[in-house]
């Protein structure tokens, strides 16, 4: 009687460690995106802003885009379709200090 209760009690710990590690996932899939440099950037619309000239420290990629030279900041990247992708559309990256 006493093996029966150690086993539904390791049962019941696996389970719960399984559940945990199950909801952690998709958190785990949700990592940073990195711009590389040279890497093409598009906008929101799927249209082609400027290849990444340069990569700050804190993530953020920097285009040159009709001569100017912008920081597209690092929380509006995301890889869509394999694309590097801001969610900025064209004119708000014009906009951007």
């Amino acid at each position: 009687m006493k093996s029966s209760w150690l086993i539904v009690m390791t049962c019941t710990f696996a389970m719960a460690s399984f559940a945990a590690q199950a909801r952690s996932a998709p958190e785990a899939a949700t990592q940073a995106v990195v711009a590389l440099k040279g890497k093409m950037l598009l906008a929101a619309n799927g249209a082609r802003l400027a290849p990444v000239y340069r990569v700050t420290e804190d993530g953020s990629a920097q285009i040159i885009i009709d001569g100017k030279l912008v920081t597209i900041p690092a929380s509006t990247i995301s890889m869509v379709k394999g694309e590097l992708t801001t969610s900025l559309s064209k004119s708000q990256v014009l906009a951007l200090p």
